[in-house]
């Protein structure tokens, strides 16, 4: 019987036990081929990326060269005497953005809220469909419809909310027995651009709310809950990560927005906070409505503005979607 004991240490043993074995699994050739061109689709994102950041950095630098930093801080845009900045339409667009969020989030969150946990199965499939609709409506129609039917029709409400509200300098209208002055407004802008930030808030929201965990849904209803409650419990924390992330992502969306705000909003180069006053400006507006009269000098100053545009939406939507993956990969769970 002694002769049965292991004569080497326990953890000896242990360890030798322990160690990793490699697994080597066959992969045929369709699967080498599936990951080259997955592969391949990665690499030609970074690569394309890439290469629309550097033409606008070799076409914007003499613009640079000849603003340095004032170009942040000029209002005017006069490029033919060197007096160009984004000081005014940038704030423009960033508060067109804003508006188009304040009126599309509560909506689609709702919608999103609808179709995932109270719309019947009969109902939730053509909703669906309506939603992936929206986002495949051109700008140009979006456009049309708020210079022709939405724009004489919102004046009305707009002008009541100044009359009452004008003592926020936001809602304040400078001369407002002017109706022309309600016209062409930032609001109106924000408006119909909510319309085409809503299908991507809303199907991201549906899809992060519908991977709220099962289990976690049934202890709360074996609890008591109602449904509300459940959702209030689940849902919603689960969600939340993907909620900022489709937010976020709608607000690259808007500000990005150039058909719409070039038809609607009335051009001007000064920074104003009177949402529902008549001109204003944003920069793919302002690329859409002087690239065709532009000289060279007048053109670089454009890609100067283009690509400030282009990394602020790059910024914002590298961190939409880290915040949408953290909360896909169930890190945000409820508590």
């Amino acid at each position: 019987m002694a002769d049965a004991i292991p004569t080497e240490p326990l953890t000896t043993v242990l360890s030798m036990d322990d160690e990793p074995r490699t697994i080597h699994a066959p992969t045929s050739g369709a699967d080498r081929a599936f990951r080259a061109v997955l592969r391949g689709g990665g690499i030609a994102v970074f690569v394309i990326t890439g290469l629309i950041a550097l033409f606008l950095v070799v076409r914007a630098t003499g613009a640079y060269g000849k603003a340095g930093w004032s170009f942040f801080t000029t209002s005017v845009w006069l490029p033919s005497a060197n007096r160009f900045g984004v000081a005014a339409i940038l704030p423009d667009g960033i508060l067109i953005a804003l508006i188009a969020l304040v009126i599309a989030v509560p909506v689609a969150l709702t919608t999103a809220l609808f179709i995932s946990e109270y719309a019947p199965v009969v109902l939730r499939r053509p909703l669906i469909a309506l939603v992936d609709l929206m986002a495949a409506i051109p700008s140009i129609v979006y456009a049309l419809w708020g210079v022709f039917f939405l724009q004489p029709r919102i004046i009305g409400p707009v002008r009541w909310i100044s009359d009452h509200l004008g003592f926020i300098p936001l809602f304040k209208v400078r001369g407002g027995e002017n109706q022309a002055l309600f016209i062409s407004s930032p609001f109106i802008a924000g408006f119909v651009v909510s319309l085409m930030v809503i299908p991507i808030v809303t199907s991201i929201c549906r899809e992060v709310y519908s991977q709220a965990p099962a289990g976690e849904r049934e202890a709360a209803y074996a609890l008591g809950s109602s449904r509300w409650g459940m959702i209030r419990a689940v849902v919603l924390p689960y969600g939340r990560g993907g909620m900022i992330g489709a937010v976020m992502l709608g607000f690259g969306r808007a500000m990005g927005e150039t058909i719409a705000v070039s038809l609607i909003i009335s051009p001007a180069f000064y920074l104003t906070w009177h949402v529902f006053e008549h001109d204003g400006m944003s920069i793919p507006a302002l690329i859409a409505l002087r690239y065709q009269e532009s000289t060279p000098e007048m053109l670089s100053a454009l890609m100067a503005a283009g690509l400030v545009l282009f990394v602020i939406t790059l910024i914002i939507n590298a961190l939409a979607g880290v915040i949408v993956t953290r909360s896909r990969s169930g890190l945000q769970t409820a508590d």
